[in-house]
């Protein structure tokens, strides 16, 4: 039998900010990422021998039109002592998320047409601002820390894309878009600071792909 948890309770807060990072990374663009707005119902569930399921109802929200909501409900298996093995998450979202097919193609056509590859850094700045142009690229890293992040939650995790550090585009000679990311992930819980580095591969009709990515050692941060 699965047991109630308050929404406002740490382990229903964490697999649902674990469910909205997955569900960010399979649905989300440089047009669309998505963000937890609250948790309406949390249920526990152990299961022998396998590990602990969670059954959530979420509200999620777009991450660049905070009117727009999409009503969720997810389920968040954590694998017993097996470090290794990512979460199961599985989703089902009630109603369409908004298309952003025209905002993704002309982020596509803007990067495709620039005469030098793209580099940023310090993704917001210092005073949480985010130059209008450099969304799209934030909301891309948004979508892929989703992927890094459902690869390395466990129960007693709760990550959150803190910052872009840096951002470089690649040359590519075929269709896709691919930018060399160093990101910050806040891991709320233990209140660390982790840099890394994920290289990211974009292209409107394909979804995002995660090729690498990998926990770098704290010095990257000075």
């Amino acid at each position: 039998a699965a047991m109630e948890l308050q929404p406002s309770h740490g382990l229903a807060s964490r697999a649902a900010t674990l469910a909205t990072a997955y569900l960010c990374y399979r649905r989300g663009s440089p047009g669309r990422a998505l963000a937890l707005r609250s948790i309406r119902r949390a249920r526990r569930e152990d299961i022998d021998d396998v590990g602990h399921k969670y059954h959530l109802e979420l509200v999620l929200e777009d991450v660049p039109d905070k009117d727009s909501t999409i009503n969720c409900t997810a389920e968040v298996l954590y694998h017993l002592g097996s470090k290794n093995v990512a979460p199961d998450v599985q989703f089902t979202l009630e109603g369409e998320l908004k298309n952003t097919d025209e905002a993704d193609d002309v982020f596509y056509n803007q990067i495709r047409s620039l005469e030098k590859e793209l580099v940023a850094e310090n993704i917001p700045d210092s005073h949480g601002n985010v130059p209008p142009e450099m969304e799209p690229i934030r909301r891309l890293a948004w979508v892929a820390s989703g992927y890094v992040i459902w690869q390395n939650s466990t129960e007693n995790t709760k990550f959150h894309l803190a910052q872009i550090k840096r951002v470089k585009q690649m040359k590519r000679s075929d269709e896709y878009l691919e930018f060399d990311y160093t990101i910050l992930l806040h891991e709320m819980v233990s209140q660390e600071i982790i840099p890394w580095q994920m290289t990211v591969l974009w292209h409107p009709h394909h979804g995002v792909q995660v090729t690498r990515d990998s926990r770098q050692p704290k010095h990257t941060l000075e």
